[in-house]
C-alpha cells in the first residue's frame, strides 16, 4: 500500500497540470501537507508586520492655535513618529481657476520656506482633473513608491475607502484639504463650508428683510465645498417665514464662466435683488456692472478682484461680505502632515477660521490689494501655523506638476 501512495500523488499532480492546460479536470482533494503550508502561508501574509495608521490617542493636541478641533468631540490621532526630511505629494484634481492655481503655487512656496525646507527631502506635484479613478490612482502611486505624506483636495467625497486603507497599511500620513472626505479615517484639514454658507445667507437675508429674488452661483459640481455651501446658503434662505426666490446657475469657481451664466441669468430674469457667488465671484459681479444693474447686495468669495469692485462700488450703492476659502490651506495641510509624521498629536478634523471682510472693513493694502491681479486670493497668512507666504513669493511660482 505504501508503494502507491507516491504514485498516486504523481498522477494527482499530472492531473492538476493538464487542467491548468485545459485539458483536464483537478478535482481532486489536495495533500494535507499543501493545505496546512497554504493556511500557514496566508495566516502570516495577513499577520505580516506593516503599518497600522493613526491610533486615537486623548487631546488635547499639538499647538491648538494652528491645529484648532473642528468640535468638542473631535478626536485626536497620533502616527509612530518618524525622523525628517520626508517625501511629500500634492495630488491635486482639477486646476482650471485662479483658486486651484494659486493653491498649487502656495503649496510650491510653502516647500521652499526656510523653516520648511529642511524637512521635505522631495516635494512632487500632479493635477488629475475630474476624475475620481485617475486621482486615486495616482494617491496609490505615489504611496507605493514610498512617499511619507499625501495631501489631496478630493475629486469626490466618497470613494477613498481603498487608498486610505493602503496608505495606513504603509504609515503614510493622508490629509484632504478643501474638499474633504465623508469620513472620520483620516486627518483633515478645511474651513466650515457649512457655516461659511450660512454666514453669507445670514449677511443678505439681513440686506433684504426676508424676501426677494436671489440669484445663487454654485461652484463646482459634485464635491463637498460646493455642497455644504449651497446647503448652508439654504438653511437660512428657505427657513420657515422666509419668502425667497432663488435662481441657481454653475459657475464652476471660475470668473470666465461665472460671469456668461450671470450674464446669460440677466438675460432671462432681467432683475435680481440680491447675488451669491460661492467663487468667480470678481467675474459674477462684473456681469451685473456690465448690464447696468442697479446696486445690490453680494456675498462673494475672497478674490482681490471682487473686493475691488465692491470697494469701488460701496458709493454707488453696492454692499458685500466677502469670506475667503484661502488656498493657504494647503500649506496648513502640507504641516499637518509633517508635524504627524513626526508623531504630534494632532484633531482628526482641523478647523480653519474664515476670513472675512465687508464694505465697511475694506482697506487697500489689507485686505484687498489695488497693485495685485483681480484673481489673487486675498487670504493667505496663518501666522500661528507658521505660513507667512508673500503674495509675490506664491505669484512667482508656476501651476504646472512637479514631476
Amino acid at each position: 500500500m505504501k508503494s502507491r501512495g507516491p504514485a498516486r500523488r504523481a498522477a494527482a499532480v499530472l492531473s492538476c497540470a493538464l487542467a491548468l492546460l485545459g485539458l483536464s479536470a483537478c478535482k481532486g482533494k489536495p495533500d494535507s501537507t499543501q493545505v496546512a503550508e497554504g493556511s500557514a502561508s496566508a495566516a502570516a501574509a495577513e499577520q505580516a508586520p506593516s503599518g497600522h495608521g493613526p491610533k486615537v490617542v486623548p487631546g488635547p493636541g499639538f499647538n491648538p492655535e494652528c491645529f484648532a478641533p473642528w468640535k468638542k468631540d473631535t478626536k485626536y490621532l497620533q502616527w509612530k513618529a518618524r525622523t525628517p526630511p520626508f517625501r511629500i505629494a500634492l495630488v491635486n484634481g482639477y486646476v482650471g481657476n485662479a483658486w486651484r492655481i494659486q493653491m498649487v503655487k502656495t503649496a510650491k512656496a510653502f516647500a521652499k520656506d526656510p523653516a520648511i525646507a529642511p524637512l521635505i527631502k522631495e516635494f512632487k506635484v500632479v493635477s488629475t482633473g475630474t476624475d475620481v479613478a485617475a486621482q486615486l490612482g495616482a494617491i496609490e502611486d505615489f504611496i507605493n513608491q514610498g512617499f511619507d505624506g499625501i495631501v489631496t483636495l478630493a475629486v469626490s467625497p466618497d470613494g477613498f475607502d481603498r487608498v486610505i486603507r493602503l496608505a495606513d497599511k504603509k504609515d503614510v500620513v493622508l490629509v484632504p484639504f478643501d474638499n474633504v472626505l465623508d469620513t472620520d479615517k483620516v486627518m483633515q484639514v478645511n474651513e466650515d463650508q457649512l457655516a461659511m454658507g450660512r454666514q453669507w445667507g445670514e449677511f443678505l437675508d439681513k440686506q433684504l428683510g426676508g424676501k426677494g429674488k436671489v440669484l445663487e452661483v454654485r461652484g463646482l459640481q459634485g464635491n463637498s465645498v460646493d455642497r455644504d455651501r449651497h446647503d448652508g446658503f439654504r438653511q437660512v434662505m428657505e427657513a420657515p417665514g422666509k419668502s425667497y426666490t432663488i435662481v441657481e446657475v454653475v459657475g464652476s469657481w471660475d470668473d470666465g464662466k461665472a460671469q456668461k451664466a450671470v450674464a446669460d441669468a440677466l438675460a432671462v430674469h432681467r432683475q435680481f435683488d440680491a447675488l451669491f457667488a460661492q467663487g468667480g465671484s470678481t467675474g459674477a459681479v462684473r456681469a451685473l456692472l456690465d448690464a447696468g444693474h442697479k446696486p445690490i447686495p453680494v456675498a462673494t468669495e475672497a478674490e482681490n478682484g471682487v473686493r475691488k469692485l465692491i470697494a469701488k462700488h460701496h458709493e454707488q450703492g453696492m454692499k458685500g461680505l466677502s469670506l475667503g476659502q484661502s488656498p493657504g490651506l494647503a500649506a496648513i495641510a502640507m504641516k499637518a502632515a509633517l508635524e504627524g509624521l513626526q508623531g504630534k498629536v494632532l484633531p482628526q478634523m482641523i478647523s480653519v477660521p474664515i476670513p472675512a471682510a465687508d464694505h465697511t472693513t475694506l482697506k487697500d493694502g489689507e485686505n484687498f490689494f489695488s497693485q495685485l491681479s483681480d484673481n489673487f486670493f486675498t487670504p493667505n497668512e496663518f501666522p500661528p501655523c507658521g505660513v507667512n507666504i508673500s503674495g509675490v513669493k506664491i505669484m512667482n511660482e508656476s501651476e504646472s506638476d512637479v514631476k
